[in-house]
């Protein structure tokens, strides 16, 4: 036992005063109390912290172990289950093979260009007419139009 710690006990059961401890060690009576206080503020946030980890071990227990935690867990392996049956029902699906869906896709590929050419048509065409408007406002047939 320390020095400091044989005083503190000794102080716990006042069996001698502060100021017989403080002569005794040589210390100052405030030196002597101000241990004691450390010493108690030490024990009280030892108690709290204990006390703090048995909760948290205990919520930790309960929430892994509660119904709704099985229920969820439950669920999520449902809905894993359900996920793979589709992928696999996808997988073997002959869809992608069956000639209208075939014919869709290059329909799809047919009016995309279509409308791409359009597209590049309605910009010329644009130009044209600007240019031919600017001719006529060049030539002055046309005024402030």
């Amino acid at each position: 036992m320390t020095k400091y710690e044989d005083l503190i006990k000794q102080r716990k059961n006042k069996d001698i005063s502060v100021d017989a401890i403080a002569k005794k060690y040589k210390m100052s009576v405030m030196d002597v109390k101000t241990m004691q206080e450390w010493k108690e503020k030490y024990e009280k946030e030892h108690k709290l912290r204990q006390e703090a980890e048995t909760e948290t071990i205990l919520v930790k227990g309960i929430g892994i172990n509660s119904p709704e935690m099985k229920a969820a867990k439950n669920e999520i392996n449902d809905l894993k289950n359900k996920i793979a049956a589709l992928e696999e029902t996808v997988r073997s699906k002959d869809y992608w093979k069956d000639p209208d869906y075939n014919f869709l896709v290059d329909e799809n590929h047919r009016l995309e260009q279509q409308y791409l050419e359009v597209m590049a048509d309605n910009k010329k065409l644009s130009r044209q007419i600007e240019d031919k408007m600017d001719q006529l406002r060049k030539s002055g047939v046309l005024w402030g139009v």
